[in-house]
């Protein structure tokens, strides 16, 4: 039986201790040589991840405002005049004729004008009104920066969809989604740059999340649909129960080695580009996406902040807790949409209890969600936009409805590098027609994008022999709103 011996005994010869060094150098050198071609291969590896990734980060234009983006939206239309944009003169004139002329196309016909049947009341430091519809909301109104002078062109909820999602009503354009993906892509290579949460099928559908030409990688990624409960909208086929990730790693492996032969030969084809890396995002999106859609681990209190716990909150509250997490985890733009098939916002008629339940549904969770991103510290860089198509008209559709209005009415922003309690344009002394500092939705886009660092004269992509934008050949930054 040998024993070892210390290399640095005394005892051991001149000889033996040089041989004993050189083979230590030349064991110790082999080693060496493998970690440094480890290292090698995987800044190679990453290199390529980074090439054949298009949604890593991209440099914005300018320094940014706001990282990431959430837009809540509010289909088909609520009532400026009943939410945010009191008329003292449209109470005291109820039932007298609109004292102007109607805009040239109204989309049903209408009567006199309408009272709100809801009060104002002022909140906070900076005491800007909000209606008993919001009493929630009300509380963060020094948060908020009230826009009452956007206005669109359609008085139909297609048009007008289409209009605010993709700044285009006639033709099928980028959402604005999609170009925030495009200029900025995500922050997490896991998860898609752009969600939204049980969009509506309706009025023009998957086109107000839709890339239309823009590389596919820019395509919103649904979770659910307005006919499914919140607690439905998962990612189908998350998992394999069948094949393991090793498995499907090789299988994707060769099936990108084959498409790249053949891209070799035809040359570049952006609809297998865009598959291929359809496929390597859905393989990464399962290390990240059942854990991020599992509110479980939400404390108590963090649910019962969302109105998780009450059935009239629970569906938007699901939808917006769902929201904040993916912001969290680097997603940069999350659309999550109040809708349902009977009620809506779109209240032709039965006003009041249209609105009342559809802003019972919605208050607390709004309210929960700007609490929750402050408390975290997220609110500071993320920019929250609300609204809907349109507003509504002062006049009255019926004995007790509103009809379309894309002439004047209300959103809010918060956070995000904008002003809080602060209120931005005005309607006229009914509310049918912004007046005051009007913001186009081109305008609104325009500013969107600049608290997010894009320039949107600068953010193009060039189609069918022109270079096209969101803004389209439009768009003013509304710089006054900025912090």
């Amino acid at each position: 039986m040998s024993t070892s011996r210390n290399p640095s005994d005394p005892s051991l010869s001149g000889l033996q201790a040089l041989q004993t060094r050189r083979h230590l150098l030349k064991t110790s050198a082999v080693g060496f040589g493998h970690l440094a071609l480890q290292a090698l291969l995987g800044q190679e590896s990453s290199a390529q991840a980074a090439s054949t990734n298009p949604l890593i980060p991209q440099q914005p234009h300018h320094p940014p405002r706001a990282r990431r983006i959430v837009f809540l939206f509010m289909k088909g239309g609520p009532s400026h005049v009943d939410t945010f944009d009191p008329k003292p003169l449209l109470d005291r004139d109820h039932g007298k004729p609109l004292p102007f002329d109607l805009p040239r196309v109204t989309f049903a016909k209408q009567g006199n004008l309408l009272k709100s049947p809801w009060k104002f009341h002022q909140y906070g430091e900076s005491g800007l009104p909000v209606s008993e519809l919001f009493p929630n909301v009300a509380r963060h109104v020094d948060d908020l920066c009230v826009l009452r002078s956007v206005y669109g062109t359609n008085p139909a909820h297609g048009g007008a969809l289409l209009k605010l999602h993709t700044g285009s009503d006639q033709f099928v354009r980028p959402s604005m989604g999609s170009w925030v993906t495009y200029g900025l892509g995500t922050e997490n290579a896991n998860l898609p740059g752009f969600i939204t949460i049980c969009p509506t099928l309706a009025h023009g559908g998957v086109n107000n999340w839709g890339a239309a030409f823009l590389p596919s990688y820019c395509q919103g990624t649904p979770i659910g649909n307005a006919s499914l409960a919140a607690a439905q909208a998962k990612v189908k086929h998350i998992r394999n129960s069948r094949i393991d990730p090793s498995l499907q790693r090789r299988q994707l492996d060769l099936i990108a080695a084959m498409n790249r032969d053949h891209l070799e030969t035809v040359g570049t084809n952006q609809a297998l580009e865009g598959r291929l890396n359809s496929f390597e995002l859905a393989y990464r999106m399962q290390s990240s996406m059942p854990e991020i859609q599992d509110l479980s681990s939400e404390s108590e209190a963090t649910q019962q902040l969302y109105g998780i716990d009450d059935p009239v909150t629970e569906d938007f509250g699901r939808q917006c807790l769902m929201a904040r997490r993916f912001l969290e985890e680097g997603v940069r733009f999350v659309q999550v949409t109040h809708s349902d098939s009977e009620v809506q916002w779109d209240q032709h008629s039965n006003l009041y209890q249209g609105h009342t339940k559809n802003s019972a549904e919605v208050d607390k969770p709004i309210a929960g969600f700007l609490t929750d991103l402050k408390a975290r510290g997220l609110l500071d860089d993320t920019l929250v936009l609300w609204g809907g198509e349109f507003g509504r008209t002062p006049t009255a559709q019926g004995t007790n409805g509103r009809d379309h209005n894309p002439h004047g009415f209300t959103m809010w922003m918060a956070g995000g590098g904008v002003k809080g309690g602060y209120a931005y344009g005005a309607t006229d002394e009914y509310g049918y027609y912004a007046a005051e500092n009007k913001m186009h939705v081109h305008d609104l886009h325009a500013t969107m994008l600049h608290l997010l660092g894009l320039d949107h004269e600068r953010l193009t992509f060039r189609y069918a022999g022109r270079d096209f934008r969101l803004t389209d050949v439009a768009g003013r930054v509304a710089t006054d709103i900025f912090a």
